[in-house]
């Protein structure tokens, strides 16, 4: 664990809460670590989404009734 830490209380539903302690006891690690790698990964996925979006940004949209539309006329539909 970092030692940088800020104590938080959190509720978590009964089976996650025994689901987290027995992944705990069966990696050898802290129910905190566990919880800060699960946090970091979905702060990793949300900002490799925003760069994503970021980068596309320029693409032209199209509406989805157009894509349809399209979809027919080529006989994939």
């Amino acid at each position: 664990m970092s030692s940088k830490t800020k104590r938080s209380t959190i509720y978590l539903e009964e089976n996650l809460h025994k689901a987290l302690r027995l992944k705990a006891a069966e990696l050898e690690a802290s129910m905190s670590d566990i919880v800060n790698n699960a946090l970091r990964t979905l702060f990793d996925e949300d900002a490799q989404d925003i760069a994503d979006i970021q980068s596309r940004r320029t693409e032209k949209s199209i509406s989805f009734d157009d894509f349809v539309t399209r979809l027919k006329a080529s006989g994939q539909l």
